[in-house]
């Protein structure tokens, strides 16, 4: 691992400036009494490194299906909002104000009383956070897509690895029973040979103010930009609600390429078990936003092809619909978040004998989580397995960026004789940032 910085000497710009300038940083905490005298001493800490949208979304399952076993008692974001709005939310919840508020994630990091982490942050940061953890030792579930590029998702396996820390990838269509068993049906033979998986997406979003603005009060811009480019600030942008803002920019995301290609993608992978590998060639066209803030890709069609033969068809909604189909020489089988559909109908009837493929079982996937931190389950969305499916994705997007066929080394994780598409494997971070 390359000039990681330890947590408890975490590497923002603000420590950095001013430790260069000689000058004392105060942190800027907000305390409060944790958990309270009785708090049960068995419920796992657990702070929130981001507490947008989804953060808090986090927050309110914690809350509502696992609150006799964890409990958030810091959060951290850039935004004063976010961790105002987190805050009341928990003192709501649990009729106390003892969350903690950070605007630092090294600062969060530091605390002996953190058990595991959740990060929500936008694309850019997960590599930087994620990593951050691990050598802190902490557990962590990191949001989807992996990673911002191949580079940093190779930095972030490194780092599980290297520190030993429970991961969970937010992909937590692993964690459904329909997923689970459409897969179980490509991998048991059921549809024949499988010969072609259709993964379809929405449509990603055109548009975005491009109207310089003021910053919000109380929201860290240069903090939130990171390592990302620097440029001015524009009303949404820092903002994915509902997914719109920075969602959408190349800048700090790969569209709804990456978002959610990440899930259902890797849902492809698991029904081919090729979690520990990739496509050796990626071929495909896309069509780019040319009004607005946003420029990621709108519309695409991406064939990525395996060494076997098998391929895989990665499309926006008007090529695939939205979900994941397999099909085989005998039958197919569609899945998404509503649906579980059949060709022949009987499939959906099928059981699977004790020397079949038998995918590993979760119900809940923040339960899952918090098994696998109490060391009494393995995650069924591993950092490994995060990392080849948003790969592939990257592959998707970089083919589309460049408009040609492209060979990729699943072993080397290179483009074969490609300086140019290898040079967009990763991104120089803007200093002082680096893994």
């Amino acid at each position: 691992m390359r000039n990681v910085q330890p947590p408890r000497s975490a590497l923002t710009r603000r420590g950095f400036l001013a430790r260069a300038a000689g000058i004392a940083v105060a942190p800027q905490i907000v305390t409060f009494p944790l958990l309270g005298a009785a708090a049960p001493s068995n419920r796992i800490a657990v702070g929130m490194i981001g507490v947008g949208s989804r953060g808090r979304q986090h927050i309110i399952e914690l809350f509502r299906n696992h609150k006799e076993r964890a409990r958030v008692v810091a959060v951290c974001d850039v935004n004063r909002a976010n961790c105002d709005e987190a805050t009341k939310m928990l003192a709501e919840m649990y009729k106390e104000d003892s969350c903690a508020t950070h605007e630092d994630y090294g600062e969060l990091l530091a605390r002996d009383d953190i058990e595991a982490v959740i990060i929500a942050v936008p694309d850019h940061w997960h590599a930087l956070t994620a990593v951050a953890a691990a050598q802190a030792g902490k557990p962590l579930y990191s949001e989807k897509p992996l990673a911002y590029t191949v580079a940093e998702g190779q930095a972030m396996v490194e780092a599980v690895k290297r520190f030993g820390v429970a991961f969970q990838h937010g992909t937590q269509q692993r964690s459904g029973r329909d997923f689970r068993f459409a897969c179980e049906l490509a991998r048991n033979g059921r549809l024949g040979r499988v010969h072609t998986v259709h993964v379809g997406a929405p449509f990603g979003k055109q548009g975005g103010s491009t109207e310089t603005a003021p910053v919000p009060d109380g929201l860290n811009y240069e903090f939130w930009l990171g390592p990302s480019p620097q440029v001015p600030y524009t009303p949404g942008r820092c903002d994915g609600r509902g997914g719109e803002g920075w969602y959408h920019i190349r800048d700090y995301s790969g569209g709804w390429v990456t978002a959610w290609g990440s899930h259902d993608y890797d849902i492809a992978q698991w029904g081919l078990g090729t979690d520990d590998t990739g496509p050796v060639t990626v071929e495909g066209e896309g069509e780019f936003a040319t009004d607005g803030a946003y420029d990621t890709a709108w519309r695409w069609r991406v064939a990525c092809a395996y060494a076997d033969g098998r391929k895989i068809i990665f499309a926006s909604k008007d090529v695939n619909p939205h979900g994941v189909k397999f099909e085989g020489d005998d039958g197919w089988v569609f899945v998404n978040r509503w649906t579980l559909e059949a060709e022949p109908e009987s499939l959906l009837k099928e059981q699977f004998g004790p020397e079949e493929t038998h995918l590993p079982v979760s119900d809940n996937h923040m339960g899952n989580f918090l098994d696998a931190v109490r060391g009494t389950a393995t995650c069924i969305a591993p950092v490994e397995a995060a990392h080849r499916s948003t790969t592939a994705c990257h592959l998707c997007n970089i083919a589309i960026a460049l408009r040609r066929g492209l060979r990729w080394d699943p072993t080397e994780e290179r483009f074969v004789d490609d300086d140019e598409a290898n040079r967009l494997l990763s991104r120089p971070m803007r200093p002082p940032w680096r893994l």
